[in-house]
């Protein structure tokens, strides 16, 4: 049981900003939390919170009532649990797998599959929210999946979320949301940088193009956010360009795939694969607009 003796056992596996802090919320909330990552300084980090640091996914998954798997696509959500000492036959029977990785609807469904095919229960839970919304609790996860799994999930969920979506009964559902979240979410970054780079061009003071914007219609979320990254000239990774071209990736392999037409996503999807072949690929993802400065010889805050 868990530190207050009511909340259980659980695993984080990916102890990154998102994952750390999600285990310090579901310790928070009185879970045994155990916890794995390749680098042993998050490890290190998760036992000072009052964790316990494990040697493998299916160490720290050992009978862990709820796993949460904060990794960063399909192919290793697929090899926590199922690859060698991974999740899937340590967990405790009927636990539950949080999944959190953003991946193709059909890779989703595939890994439920499985899972429940071994008795246990998989929850597609792509989230939204950064490492701030992580730490106190507050992320938005957009989930789909059985009854049972959310039933099984649910002191989990609580603890991790402020908003809570439930988006269908089956896996894949959740994924194809967060889908239609990230096109909007590359296209606006791209779009955001294309737009202080034409100010820049235009000879614009771009603080006060911020400011403008910021309170005008052409403003978006991701304006807001990302644009300062452009002005202090600090492309350290928040969240990294090569994450879109993931993403947008997958959104134009599903389009492609349905026969439907995606040309603005793929647009945005070629800015930031051309801001990666420019070795910016582990810069943060507002790095497109340095690729936009390179091309023009602007001279944007931090230019080299």
């Amino acid at each position: 049981m868990g530190g207050n003796g009511t909340s259980g056992a659980a695993a984080v596996i990916g102890l990154g900003s998102m994952g750390f802090g999600m285990a310090q919320s579901l310790l928070r909330a009185g879970f045994v939390v155990a916890g794995y990552d390749p680098a042993s300084v998050a490890l290190d980090r998760l036992a000072a919170a009052g964790g316990r640091a494990a040697a493998s996914p299916g160490d720290a998954a050992r009978g862990a009532d709820v796993v949460v798997a904060v990794v960063v696509n399909a192919d290793q959500t697929e090899a926590v649990l199922f690859g060698a000492d991974g999740c899937a036959d340590a967990m405790a029977p009927d636990g539950v797998v949080v999944s959190c990785a953003t991946m193709a609807p059909e890779r989703a469904r595939a890994l439920a599959k499985r899972l429940e095919a071994a008795g246990r229960h998989y929850l597609d839970a792509p989230m939204s929210g950064g490492a701030a919304r992580a730490a106190d609790g507050s992320l938005t996860m957009l989930a789909s999946g059985s009854e049972a799994a959310f039933a099984r999930a649910e002191a989990a969920l609580a603890a991790m979320t402020g908003t809570l979506y439930r988006l269908g009964d089956a896996a894949g559902q959740g994924a194809a949301f967060k889908m239609v979240n990230q096109l909007l979410a590359g296209v606006h970054i791209a779009a955001a940088c294309e737009a202080m780079a034409f100010a820049s061009r235009e000879g614009l003071d771009l603080a006060r193009v911020f400011d403008v914007i910021t309170q005008s219609a052409g403003n978006s979320w991701m304006f807001e956010n990302r644009v300062p990254h452009i002005l202090d000239g600090d492309y350290a990774p928040k969240s990294a360009v090569e994450i879109f071209v993931k993403d947008l990736g997958i959104v134009v392999d599903m389009a492609r795939a349905s026969r439907f037409p995606v040309p603005v996503a793929g647009a945005a999807l070629q800015m930031f694969l051309m801001t990666a072949a420019a070795g910016m690929g582990r810069d943060d993802d507002a790095s497109v607009a340095r690729l936009y400065a390179r091309i023009a010889g602007l001279d944007l805050p931090g230019q080299e």
